[in-house]
């Protein structure tokens, strides 16, 4: 039995086929999706003017993270590691923080009972 002959109709019907959902569909979704100074002037006022004011904010949150990642990165763990373990480090910082604080207050209640003055109830002199 002979070969069949190639059907270059069928092979050209589907690349382009392929081609068309290869290309046309991320072109689509590029040419559909607004820019982002689109959606800040579809924001109502007050939106626009609280998006303005907290801009700085978010980019200065922003920069600090990117920061903290330069430096998880320079370790040899792995990121998510090296995060937690800064993240650890700087609960463990609150808490004594908190232990010393508490620790300061019980202190100076302990000077005043020695010194025999008696705090006035609801704090008022």
């Amino acid at each position: 039995m002979p070969p069949r002959p190639t059907n270059w109709r069928l092979w050209g019907k589907m690349a382009a086929a392929g081609a068309l959902c290869c290309i046309g569909g991320p072109a689509l979704v590029y040419y559909v999706s607004p820019t982002e100074e689109e959606l800040f002037l579809k924001y109502n006022p007050d939106l626009q003017k609280r998006s303005l004011e907290n801009r700085a904010g978010k980019e200065q949150n922003f920069d600090d993270f990117v920061g903290k990642l330069k430096e998880y990165s320079r370790s040899d763990k792995p990121i998510w590691e090296a995060a937690a373990i800064a993240e650890k480090k700087s609960r463990d910082g609150k808490i004594a923080e908190q232990v010393k604080l508490s620790e300061e207050i019980e202190a100076r209640k302990k000077e005043i009972r020695n010194a025999g003055i008696k705090p006035m109830p609801g704090g008022s002199l």
